[in-house]
């Protein structure tokens, strides 16, 4: 009789070790799903952005026939931004593209009549926008990868995460100096 009460206590801890162990790799499952979710959103935001800045750049090419240099920059970071891979590299290119618009949008303040196009405007407009988006989805993606993280480094769910080989994710940073500074503001 002892036997088989030993058994079964054997047995049930087994299965609850087991549940328990399903359980946080069903979590890290979901989780990395939420991450890889998270950066499609970011993608979607960025091949937006991508299919406006050509139309920004057309419309633009009229008013402004002596700043080739200016669209020969975006064209390249552009390119370079569709072809990157991973989060890393997607950073680095995107954050080059929106220097080169940046310097774009500084150009353009010399040119009163392309600031009056409506449609330069209204595309100016949609890439602000997409910009916003971006900046959400963003820190949406590096929520998801936090918490993600946090789960594969915590314990006892690290111990689970290794045992399945869960690799930690990289967040969406800004690896240009520059971008973090505080613009300056001046009213003289």
């Amino acid at each position: 009789m002892s036997a088989i009460l030993v058994l079964v206590i054997v047995a049930v801890v087994f299965l609850l070790l087991l549940m328990w162990v399903v359980g946080i790799y069903n979590g890290l499952v979901r989780l990395r799903n939420a991450v890889k979710n998270a950066w499609s959103q970011i993608d979607v935001q960025l091949k937006r952005r991508h299919d406006l800045i050509p139309n920004l750049v057309e419309t633009a090419k009229g008013y402004m026939t002596h700043e080739r240099e200016t669209f020969e920059k975006i064209t390249q970071a552009r390119n370079l931004a569709q072809k990157a891979n991973g989060v890393s590299e997607q950073g680095a290119a995107e954050a080059g593209l929106s220097q080169a618009l940046s310097n774009f949008f500084v150009v353009v303040e010399n040119y009163p009549e392309l600031k009056a196009n409506e449609n330069f405007l209204q595309i100016q407009e949609e890439l602000t926008s997409t910009e916003n988006k971006i900046g959400f989805a963003r820190q949406a993606y590096n929520d998801a990868v936090m918490v993600f993280n946090n789960k594969i480094e915590m314990f006892p769910s690290n111990i689970i995460a290794g045992m399945f080989n869960f690799a930690k994710s990289d967040f969406f940073e800004i690896e240009n100096a520059a971008e973090r500074e505080v613009p300056k503001v001046s009213f003289s």
